[in-house]
């Protein structure tokens, strides 16, 4: 989430009237729960503050009110729009979160509840987070510093947003379709002046990124506009539903008079910028790359390590993790070569991959939910009261698979209007040997995000809350729930335990990679080299992991920093409790939704003395 997450515009009072009834009634009943009510007047006003600065960031982003399922009733409209990504609109943008966090600020934390102190904490401390790239590089974000790139940009994410987010329920809804796709075209122009002015200040990303990108956008354009993505979407899903109309080719008339022109403005900006990109991988080679990494390693792990200190600490985990994996492949009969070349072994072995077809890759999907369904019925050993909501496994869309991300999480909408995803990249199943698949569903699915996202967003805490992340608790807790799936009993066999502990080598690996490129100057070709020697993944999968890293500073190295702390946290509260410690009650500490890595150790620490 960046920085225009935190919009405001409308007057407070008419803003808080704008907030779906359901949700305002969630939200108060959350706050009225056992252990949940307001101690004080003083909580009451800064409940109000909240639901002011969440209710005009809806009207200031139309595809957050969408993701939250808050495009109805009187937000009706803002389904039939898009962010506005103009130079005025940034400028008001951070003018206005800069008064939200004045007004947060201004209320006395003195007499608030022991919740509500802890909320403001959170609260501000994101809302300064987000405020600082702007701030201090005129950039809409340090982990994301360039606006195109090969996984960033509205071409990247609208079509996704469009036909994963957008409902088709109603005619209604597909005129908003065909709205927002009107308006992708001029997102698509703010993004290319947005970048036109960026390259001229040396942010532009790196030339085998551009290819990437200039690819991806090739193939969004390919194809004539009745048969594109983009027109099919609304009319299969309005279809599904006996929805009249010709939306096929009202969708189509659009994507060729408006989205066309705009993307071929866009790709013909990409191709004249080209040849001014550097072929370096890391930011230290654009100006103030070292500042900007500095802030988006400490926003990533909520920490103040330094690159040096997380470079260490990643070669000693590799060392650790890469003997515990040597003592299982022994015991498989693979004894020759390093660790990684014994994994390779072992991910082209036939009884470890599934068919590179449809069919294929419909049995991996159906393996994944099953493993999912194994899982969660499990949860209620290690959890009070687990949530069972519904979570949907789909394939990255084919349009955007060669840049995506291998595996991720989309939470669900707060009213249940549309499920969470988990979604995974099936470009190559080769990248998926079957050992490997356990521990990414208990990731991606439950114990991990899932679990941990789904419990958050039924937290006794303000609906500002539900906006705030932290890369650092939300990975480090799904690498937590990997270990938290073993204690289960949830890996079949010594090669599916690998499996985890590759996942566990893979984020080690990042610390390495991560540091590497952006402040030790290694190339895309050196940091590939390292995973695949390290890891043993496929070079193409390698590859394409080191290319996020490149383009997205400090990321990578927030999933083991937050796997230590919490490993640090629970070692602690087993520390205090001794022979009461109750894993059930540790993880209560889910219920006070996601915070930066400190607060969550002092937190833990205080439920441990008072449990």
């Amino acid at each position: 989430m960046d920085r225009r997450s935190f919009l405001a515009s409308a007057g407070a009072a008419s803003a808080i009237a704008l907030i779906p009834e359901a949700l305002r009634a969630q939200a108060a009943a959350s706050r009225a729960a056992p252990g949940a009510a307001p101690a004080s007047p003083a909580d009451a006003k800064l409940n109000a503050i909240f639901d002011q600065v969440f209710a005009k960031t809806l009207q200031r982003s139309p595809e957050l009110a969408t993701s939250l399922g808050m495009d109805k009733g009187p937000n009706a409209r803002l389904k039939h729009q898009l962010s506005d990504n103009s130079p005025a609109a940034k400028a008001r943008d951070q003018a206005e979160l800069k008064q939200s966090i004045a007004a947060i600020q201004a209320v006395d934390p003195a007499p608030l509840s022991t919740r509500s102190k802890l909320d403001r904490e959170v609260i501000l401390y994101s809302l300064n987070s987000y405020a600082l790239p702007y701030d201090r590089f005129k950039l809409d974000s340090v982990q994301r510093p360039f606006t195109i790139f090969q996984q960033g940009g509205a071409y990247f994410s609208t079509p996704d947003f469009l036909n994963s987010a957008h409902t088709i329920n109603t005619t209604d809804d597909c005129e908003a379709y065909l709205d927002r796709l009107s308006a992708f075209a001029t997102r698509l122009d703010q993004d290319s002046a947005e970048q036109k002015e960026e390259a001229a200040r040396g942010y532009l990303a790196p030339d085998f990124s551009l290819d990437l990108t200039l690819g991806q956008m090739a193939k969004l354009r390919g194809q004539p506009a009745a048969d594109s993505g983009l027109a099919q979407s609304v009319a299969k899903r309005a279809a599904a539903k006996n929805i009249a109309g010709d939306w096929q080719a009202r969708a189509a008339k659009i994507v060729e008079a408006q989205v066309y022109p705009a993307l071929d403005r866009q790709i013909a900006l990409m191709k004249s910028l080209r040849p001014k990109a550097r072929s370096s991988a890391g930011v230290w080679d654009v100006p103030q790359g070292d500042a900007i990494y500095a802030a988006a390693l400490e926003q990533a792990t909520t920490t103040k390590y330094t690159p040096d200190e997380v470079h260490k600490m990643g070669l000693e985990q590799v060392a650790q993790i890469s003997a515990e994996l040597d003592a299982i492949l022994r015991k498989q009969g693979l004894t020759q070569g390093s660790v990684a070349e014994r994994l390779n072994v072992l991910n082209v072995r036939a009884d470890q991959v599934y068919p590179d077809t449809a069919a294929g890759r419909a049995d991996l999907i159906r393996g994944l939910n099953e493993g999912n369904a194994a899982m969660t019925a499990k949860l209620a050993q290690a959890f009070i009261n687990p949530p069972s909501e519904p979570l949907e496994i789909r394939a990255v869309p084919v349009d955007i698979q060669d840049g995506a991300s291998n595996g991720y999480y989309s939470r669900a909408a707060l009213d249940g209007s549309r499920p969470a995803i988990y979604w995974i990249n099936l470009k190559s199943v080769g990248d998926w040997p079957k050992y490997s698949l356990p521990s990414l569903t208990y990731h991606e699915g439950v114990p991990g995000h899932h679990l941990q996202i789904s419990i958050a967003q039924k937290a006794p805490q303000p609906l500002l809350r539900n906006l705030t992340f932290f890369s650092a608790y939300s990975e480090g807790w799904a690498l937590y729930a990997e270990s938290v799936a073993d204690e289960l009993g949830g890996y079949a066999s010594e090669l599916e335990r690998a499996g985890f502990l590759q996942s566990y080598l893979f984020r080690a690996a990042r610390l390495v990679i991560d540091t590497g490129l952006h402040t030790k100057r290694w190339t895309r070709d050196q940091a590939t080299d390292y995973m695949v020697q390290t890891v043993g993944f496929a070079r193409p999968r390698s590859q394409r992991e080191v290319e996020r890293y490149c383009t997205q500073p400090g990321q990578a190295c927030s999933y083991k920093v937050g796997h230590a702390a919490w490993q640090r946290a629970r070692a602690t509260a087993q520390k205090i409790r001794g022979d009461r410690f109750d894993l059930k009650q540790f993880h209560e500490v889910l219920r006070y939704g996601a915070v930066p890595l400190t607060i969550l150790e002092r937190l833990v620490e205080e439920q441990a003395r008072l449990a």
